[in-house]
């Protein structure tokens, strides 16, 4: 009797179960997708977030109440504020070109 063949047919089932583990694993990155805001700086009066539908918020009125330092940069401090106000919607940093920020949120299917 041939000593091989055990060892091939456990490395065929192994293989076999290997591959059925593979199909039936839940895939979860496949279901996400992303949404993106863009905050676009246009000096505090002018400041303005577009949301993913097309809408188009003038913060300006809102980043005014902010009691900025002194000695701070403007846009960097109200970019910075509107920022942390669209964490709390979920968003976060997805990259930044001139004076636009873009930020993403992560939507399930």
């Amino acid at each position: 009797m041939n000593q091989k063949h055990p060892f091939i047919w456990l490395a065929v089932i192994g293989l076999c179960a290997f591959f059925v583990c593979r199909i039936f694993a839940a895939d979860a990155k496949g279901n996400v997708g992303y949404e993106y805001i863009t905050i676009r700086w246009a000096g505090l009066d002018n400041t303005h977030v577009i949301r993913p539908g097309g809408q188009v918020e003038f913060v300006g009125s809102e980043l005014k109440r902010l009691n900025k330092p002194d000695r701070a940069d403007n846009r960097s401090f109200y970019l910075n504020a509107a920022m942390n106000g669209l964490t709390k919607e979920g968003y976060e940093f997805a990259g930044m070109a001139n004076d636009d920020i873009i930020m993403k949120r992560a939507l399930t299917r």
